[in-house]
């Protein structure tokens, strides 16, 4: 049986991979293994909202198929949501629920590109989308634009051709943790409106923005459906990763015509995902904020330690999940070095070239999924592997 040939040049899934080091691994009490590696929140979902889930499962019409879009109350509380957040937000018509924002990216580029089309995509960039692209016959262009807060717009500017169809960014950055400002937002819609393609944002970790960093107001613009398309996901927010709730932002016109490709792909998301969502966006305003500052305090308290003289890591940029780091033996790919932290210090993460090409003296460390306690052990376990 012959399979697709593309995709033997999509990377294997890196998370999959790193934990495959520990096949056959045994860890004691005294020292546990510190999981860096998957950005996940290590507390459950409210306590309410798990009581509402075990309800909602013992009702027949929660195993029934939902409107492929999503149930019109729930997109109504998402939108309700957004207006808070954001000031301004999409309609209910402009929301399309999706099997995560990994569903809702893929929505997006079936929309906007036929194969051998381009998508600019900032480095460091979400694994998920460079092989999701490679997967469609989508080709990613890769552009070195920073690792921080500020973007280098002519770099990708410069990149834009004409086979370009979208802007493929991410902030809160996964893998740098770094939150674009409003204004490069702004400037970025402005790039790609004057070049008549999409900027697609996914904020998959959009609640957990630093105190007093506001969020975007793309949603203001009357415009703003024409050149921008937004990822979302509940699952950091609400701590229903496995539910998979995500969500597709676009104008009610895009909208409809991903209801061709999400009738064909998934049908629907579980309508049980659905309930789960509405009720968190209705009822948890203060538990998901109470929970940002908390992320805040792990972010803190890991810059605190890990930014104290001696450490032979640089942390090159940090904040929401995340922190990239420079790892320090220039003539080692960041596979060699998680490979070594696993199996000799007791600690995963992800390596740099997982993240893009070029990137292989660079780590992701993740701390959402690390209680604040183990903060100290994991910086104490990278630097004794910096000394070593």
């Amino acid at each position: 049986m012959q399979t697709n040939p593309a995709l033997a040049q999509v990377a294997f899934p890196p998370i999959t991979e790193v934990k495959g080091y520990l096949a056959g691994q045994s860890f004691s009490a005294e020292r546990p293994l510190v999981d860096l590696c998957q950005a996940i929140p290590d507390y459950p979902p409210a306590l309410e909202l798990r009581q509402q889930l075990q309800q909602w499962a013992a009702l027949p019409q929660t195993a029934v198929y939902s409107p492929d879009e999503g149930l019109p109350e729930v997109r109504h509380s998402l939108a309700a949501w957004y207006a808070r957040r954001y000031g301004q937000g999409p309609a209910a018509a402009e929301i399309c629920l999706t099997i995560g924002a990994s569903q809702a990216f893929w929505l997006a580029m079936l929309l906007l590109c036929r194969p051998g089309d381009e998508v600019i995509v900032a480095l460091p960039a979400y694994f998920d989308h460079p092989m999701g692209l490679q997967a469609l016959g989508i080709r990613p262009v890769f552009v070195a634009a920073g690792c921080g807060s500020e973007l280098d717009l002519a770099a990708l500017a410069g990149h834009i051709g004409p086979r370009t169809r979208a802007l493929l960014l991410v902030s809160p950055s996964n893998p740098t943790g770094a939150v674009l400002a409003p204004a490069q937002i702004d400037a970025l819609f402005e790039l790609a409106r004057c070049h008549d393609i999409a900027l697609v944002l996914d904020e998959t970790y959009n609640a957990f923005l630093p105190p007093g960093q506001p969020p975007h107001q793309l949603f203001a613009r009357p415009d703003w459906g024409r050149h921008f398309i937004q990822l979302a996901s509940f699952g950091k927010t609400f701590a229903l990763t496995g539910y998979r709730a995500g969500a597709l932002v676009a104008s009610a016109e895009l909208i409809r015509q991903a209801l061709k490709l999400q009738d064909s792909m998934v049908v629907c998301q579980p309508r049980i995902t659905q309930l789960a969502v509405a009720w968190g966006c209705d009822a948890l305003d203060d538990w998901v904020a109470a929970n940002a500052r908390a992320m805040q305090q792990r972010h803190d308290l890991f810059v605190q330690l890990f930014d104290q003289p001696g450490n032979a890591f640089e942390r090159l940029a940090s904040g929401a999940f995340f922190a990239w780091v420079r790892h320090p033996w220039p003539d080692q790919s960041g596979s060699a070095v998680t490979r070594r932290l696993a199996l000799e210090h007791q600690l995963i993460c992800l390596p740099g070239e997982a993240f893009g090409p070029g990137l292989q003296g660079c780590l992701r460390l993740a701390f959402g999924n690390v209680a604040i306690e183990a903060i100290p052990a994991a910086v104490e376990r990278l630097r004794a592997a910096g000394a070593a």
